[in-house]
């Protein structure tokens, strides 16, 4: 009787991990793969190159701006049931996403579905921190990550793979698979729980938050097309500027603020901050902007692509193990700082070797910035925790995810601006006077978005090599500028995060042995 006690306790915790682990394989899958997969959905729908940026932008939008409203609703009204809803609704999208009939129909189904990504990771992520205790709970978090490192690892191949045997429309098949699979094994072993002391959701925290997000996302992306200047863009802009600063002002006056920016006060939290955004700009928009030049521009198929981007993801599953070992004899910031040096070096050796276009010689560099960015991937988490005090670290915990999402929505949409940015002021120098600006403009968004075939099309006197080269050239500066940022973050982390040996000598630890040692010296 006892036996079966032992093994229906045990078996309920593996299951749950497994349900949670299952549907956070289907996220990074969703995100890799869509990127891989946007060529072709651009070819086959028509798009142009705004809803081709809306593929991935959409999908990290809504799952950055309401991952932290989505925790608050967990606690509230049940982890399992949010999780169970999460993943319901992602697996349904997925579906639906393969009889999508146009691009703005995908469009908005991946916004509904990073909805969906936001309930089941809060959702999932809030049942494993019930299930499991101590050095349980660090493992099965720590397999959590491995899941999402085995995600953005071969979802470029098992996408490639599946465009190029099935269509573009199989990759979200996936995502449709691993949530009924969490469904039917997991949720049904969960256990219901909630937090007693549940805060009322700050909605106007999360509506001014999303509100800013999604406007400056809009602006940005929509400069690539419209520029600058244009009055809708700069509408958005200014609309993000006033979102964000009502959301501040709510933040520093609501009782239960959805983001307490009191603890920006810790220099060492500030400089937790520093990473995710390092990493964005290293290596999650390589893994968006790879993909659409060795497509679109390069001529590689979807397969060949999927294979020159494993060696910028691989390291993933290995580097971040490795980092955490090396916390032994190094603090967790030196390491971090080492790991986004590294990625520099990386980011300058491809800018090189893609001169020429793309190439095998690729790969050396690709593994460079894959090992360089799993560095401080490992250990970013457990930082934004350590540098601030124990009592405060859920708080600390939802800032950081935030900002590591939300960044990542950013990134994207600033990268792509940027790269359309440079692609037009080159096409501007070689096109014939009497050249429309509506075609120049058009012709550089879809150069940017690797579309080589139709800016070929819009621009027939300008040769097809002038325009690789305009395209080449520009994603070298681009590729630069990431070296640049990248360099300039290593410094501030080893500025703020490197001063002490270990991470447990943080300022909040010091001033709490400090007052121990006041204690013992006051007579008894």
């Amino acid at each position: 009787m006892s036996n079966t006690f032992s093994s229906v306790s045990m078996g309920r915790p593996v299951a749950i991990l497994t349900a949670v682990c299952l549907a956070a394989l289907a996220l990074p899958l969703s995100f890799s793969a869509g990127a891989l997969a946007t060529p072709a959905i651009g070819r086959e729908l028509a798009g142009g190159p705004v809803e081709m940026n809306w593929i991935t932008n959409a999908f990290m939008l809504t799952f950055g701006s309401l991952l932290m409203a989505a925790g608050a609703l967990a606690d509230r009204f049940g982890r399992k049931r949010l999780f169970a809803i999460g993943v319901s609704g992602f697996a349904l999208v997925s579906l639906l996403l393969g009889f999508a009939p146009s691009i703005l129909v995908v469009d908005l189904l991946r916004a509904v579905q990073g909805v969906a990504a936001a309930a089941a990771l809060a959702g999932g992520t809030a049942a494993l921190a019930q299930e499991f205790d101590g050095r349980a709970r660090t493992r099965a978090f720590s397999l959590l990550g491995t899941t999402f490192g085995l995600g953005l690892a071969f979802g470029p191949v098992l996408a490639g793979f599946m465009i190029e045997r099935f269509g573009w429309r199989a990759i979200f098949a996936t995502g449709a698979v691993a949530g009924v699979l969490s469904l039917l094994f997991g949720v049904p072993q969960m256990r219901e729980s909630r937090d007693p002391d549940a805060r009322r959701i700050d909605w106007a925290g999360i509506a001014t938050f999303t509100g800013a997000l999604s406007c400056f996302t809009f602006g940005v992306i929509q400069s690539s097309e419209s520029g600058w200047s244009n009055p809708l863009v700069v509408g958005f802009l200014v609309g993000a500027t006033l979102l964000g600063t009502a959301f501040w002002v709510i933040e520093t006056h609501v009782a239960r603020p959805m983001l307490d920016l009191s603890l920006f006060r810790y220099p060492r939290f500030v400089g937790v901050q520093v990473l995710p955004i390092a990493t964005c700009y290293c290596y999650i928009v390589l893994l968006v902007v790879l993909p659409l030049r060795f497509v679109g521009a390069d001529g590689y198929s979807e397969i060949e692509a999927g294979w020159l981007m494993l060696a910028l993801s691989a390291p993933m599953l290995v580097v971040p193990l490795v980092a955490a070992t090396l916390t032994r004899w190094m603090s967790a910031g030196v390491i971090s700082g080492i790991g986004l040096l590294i990625a520099a070096a990386g980011l300058y050796w491809l800018t090189i070797v893609l001169r020429d276009g793309a190439s095998h010689a690729a790969i050396a560099p690709l593994l460079t910035i894959g090992v360089g960015a799993g560095m401080p991937w490992g250990l970013m988490d457990g930082l934004s925790v350590s540098v601030v005090p124990k009592e405060r670290a859920g708080m600390a915990t939802g800032i950081f995810s935030t900002t590591r999402v939300a960044g990542e929505c950013i990134a994207l949409a600033t990268v792509s601006a940027i790269l359309a940015a440079l692609t037009q002021a080159r096409v501007q120098s070689i096109v014939r006077p009497d050249t429309r600006s509506a075609d120049i403009s058009e012709a550089a968004a879809r150069l940017a978005a690797g579309d080589l075939e139709r800016a070929s099309v819009l621009l027939p006197h300008v040769s097809r090599a002038a325009l690789q080269h305009i395209y080449t050239d520009a994603f070298g500066l681009l590729l630069a500028g990431l070296t640049v940022v990248t360099l300039l973050c290593a410094i501030a982390v080893f500025v703020i995060l490197g001063r002490t040996r270990t991470d447990d000598d943080s300022s909040t630890d010091r001033e709490r042995r400090a007052r121990v040692m006041a204690s013992d010296r006051e007579p008894a």
